[in-house]
């Protein structure tokens, strides 16, 4: 222990990367560690990037194979599933060797191993060849999560989750996929667009539950188009591998048995934080059903010791890991911080079409009793949507009727997860409805759906 550190921070992911780079711009001697090889964490290696990749070949392909609606005749058109894993390891790697020089470039010590609480201010660090223990006067947790396992569900090849699905050796012929969030959601719109047949077997009402009931609604619809067969309000019995292809039996919404045989199965019920057996114990942090309990600057219970991402109970989102990042090491570093209006924060689903939303929705706002207008605008009117042949979805507004507060922003339909900035900004900055119905948008773009959305909402409709 020849060193002091100010902080350690245990999970290299985006938030605890983007934690460790902005403590030791702010001064700290700052050490980072992570068990795997590579810096980056879950989402870097195993999730958003990697599936980010994936969803990029799926739309160029269905861009190509769509393409003489605009008069671009090709043929001879396929995919090279061995060269696209190679691309998407590429991409991964570039990200990667940018963290681990980033690092580098802060000065900050990687130490590879796993990190291991031993007091608060004490973190041993076990790797193949041999154990150290770290002195540090604060500690960050951004130890992340793992994908949720299917109880009683045997081990098997066929049978797959959110990692192992990664390293699929050759496109599904069919794939059923349990589970209707986010997830499950974008890898349905991988495979289903290169030509795999996709079940989704969802237990709620509706597939992607925490976006609006609309968004939700059109994009049953279109994966529908896209030949998804999707069963909500179904309770899995049991999911099994005895053959060449795995089975999974159901009961779907009208009570009825039903058996799906598909050459996988992708389990994907969400994901449990990584909190279990790093020594915890040893100090006075609380859990609450795994979760790190914390204040709204990410300190936990032990006074030295702060928790962000996954590992807290929090959306499950890169880049609020980022910013719970940013916020505990400005907090240990004794600066003045704003905590996060989760109310805010924004969302997206990269599937075909995306889906991308900030704030409320239009059931969580009257939940809360406000008064509120609804706006909505087609994308089938707007011309930059035609022009892409893309002229499916909406963008909807939820506002404060007597004030034009934003209290929600939900977009289905071309480029979303882009289009996102403009609303999610103006709520942060507390423009009003008013605000955004007065700005000039530029003509044609897919943006003046923003526009013409607001527009509707103030009484004052042009294409609406």
């Amino acid at each position: 222990m020849s060193q002091q550190y100010d902080l350690i921070v245990i999970g290299s992911g985006p938030g605890g990367y983007v934690a460790a780079a902005r403590s030791a711009s702010l001064g700290l001697k700052t050490a980072i560690v992570e068990k795997d090889p590579a810096l980056g964490g879950t989402c870097l290696h195993r999730g958003c990037i990697p599936t980010k990749a994936l969803l990029h070949a799926a739309d160029t392909f269905d861009e190509l194979k769509h393409a003489a609606r605009i008069g671009i005749k090709s043929s001879g058109i396929e995919v090279d599933w061995s060269e696209v894993q190679k691309y998407k390891e590429r991409v991964v790697n570039l990200n990667a060797g940018g963290v681990s020089h980033l690092m580098k470039a802060k000065g900050i010590d990687v130490i590879e191993g796993f990190g291991l609480v031993k007091n608060k201010n004490l973190i041993e660090v076990k790797t193949k060849h041999e154990t150290k223990l770290l002195a540090t006067k604060n500690i960050l947790l951004a130890v992340g999560s793992k994908p949720r396992d299917l109880p009683n569900t045997p081990s098997s090849s066929r049978i797959l989750n959110s990692d192992s699905v990664l390293s699929l050796k050759q496109i599904p012929g069919s794939l059923t996929i349990i589970g209707g969030g986010v997830i499950g959601i974008e890898f349905a719109s991988i495979f289903a667009r290169f030509g795999t047949k996709v079940t989704i077997i969802e237990a709620m009402s509706r597939i992607l539950a925490p976006a609006d009931a609309d968004c939700s609604k059109e994009l049953k619809v279109q994966l529908e188009k896209q030949g998804v067969v999707i069963h909500t309000n179904a309770k899995v019995e049991k999911v099994s591998n005895k053959s060449e292809q795995a089975h999974v039996n159901f009961l779907n919404d009208q009570g009825a048995s039903v058996q799906i045989n598909s050459d996988y199965v992708l389990i994907s019920i969400g994901r449990n934080p990584l909190t279990t057996n790093i020594g915890l114990e040893n100090t006075a942090v609380k859990l609450d059903r795994g979760f790190v309990v914390v204040d709204s600057f990410m300190a936990s219970h032990e006074s030295n010791i702060y928790a962000i991402g996954d590992c807290i109970n929090t959306p499950w989102l890169a880049h609020v890991a980022s910013k719970e990042g940013l916020i505990a090491a400005d907090t240990i570093a004794g600066l003045r911080v704003d905590p996060i209006n989760y109310d805010h924060t924004p969302s997206c689903v990269y599937s075909e079409p995306p889906v991308a939303w900030a704030g409320l929705t239009e059931e969580q706002a009257k939940e809360r009793g406000l008064d509120v207008k609804i706006s909505k605008f087609d994308f089938a009117r707007n011309a930059k949507a035609g022009i892409l042949q893309k002229n499916r979805g909406f963008v909807k507004f939820i506002s404060d009727k007597k004030y034009g507060e934003i209290l929600g922003v939900h977009i289905i339909g071309p480029q979303a997860t882009e289009l996102l900035a403009e609303p999610a900004f103006a709520m942060q900055m507390e423009a009003t409805i008013d605000d955004i119905a007065n700005t000039i948008h530029a003509h044609p773009t897919l943006y003046e759906t923003i526009y013409e959305a607001a527009l509707n909402a103030v009484g004052r409709p042009i294409h609406g």
